[in-house]
């Protein structure tokens, strides 16, 4: 009998990540995959997502295991800062116990405190001494993730950097360039959407992005998708 059941847990875990990894198409699917893995092995994870980043940061493929998760990434690749670019940016792991307090990143801060998420762990992807990503959870009550959580993620974290380099297609450069240009124009629509709103509604930078992570939310579609509609919708109005 195992005298630790995290142990067999994470055993379990990785021989389901090499199982998918290994027999992905593309990494955009295997990001997806590995989010849900990282949600089921650290127990108080309500939410949890992957990324993959080019060398100034910019997000390619991106997953997560519920729209929440997806929703308050996507701010932070827009706004190109929070726990997880700063998790790949150091190559250390950042623990959030509370995000009503904390003031790194305010913006983002208050965007994940309106719509209840508390606590934060984020640890890097690295691949033969190089950043190529980063992996979090996200829990709904302050203090939620420990120290042995840092160290599960971590182990986790190691193992899926050397499974996602044996399963790089032989096109990823290409797949990883394409999804950067479709990154910044997602960018650039969430901006404009942004200023849209707080002209309109007479709102400021951190309760117009609230609005739209609450839109998505609602719609359990991706940020990028209610931008485009809600730009649209306004330019029928105005046409």
């Amino acid at each position: 009998m195992d005298p630790d059941p995290s142990v067999s847990g994470l055993r379990v875990a990785f021989a389901r990540i090499q199982g998918m990894l290994l027999s992905q198409a593309n990494a955009t699917t295997a990001v997806d995959q590995l989010a849900r893995v990282a949600r089921a092995v650290i127990g108080p994870a309500v939410g949890a997502g992957a990324s993959l980043f080019d060398d100034t940061g910019r997000a390619g493929s991106t997953g997560a295991t519920d729209v929440l998760t997806a929703a308050a990434d996507a701010l932070q690749y827009e706004l190109g800062e929070g726990p997880c670019l700063s998790a790949w940016a150091t190559a250390a792991v950042v623990r959030i116990d509370d995000t009503a307090p904390e003031s790194r990143w305010p913006d983002w801060y208050a965007a994940a405190h309106a719509q209840d998420i508390r606590s934060v762990l984020s640890t890097p992807l690295v691949l033969g001494g190089r950043r190529v990503g980063a992996m979090k959870v996200y829990a709904g009550d302050p203090g939620a993730f420990t120290v042995e959580d840092e160290g599960t993620l971590g182990l986790l974290a190691a193992a899926v950097a050397v499974l996602l380099g044996c399963a790089q297609p032989a096109d990823a450069p290409h797949r990883l360039s394409a999804s950067l240009q479709a990154a910044l124009a997602d960018r650039q629509e969430v901006g404009v959407a942004v200023g849209v709103l707080m002209e309109r509604h007479g709102t400021d930078v951190q309760e117009a992005r609230a609005a739209l992570l609450d839109e998505a939310v609602l719609q359990e579609r991706p940020l990028a998708q209610v931008v485009r509609q809600i730009l649209a919708r306004l330019a029928g109005r105005e046409g």
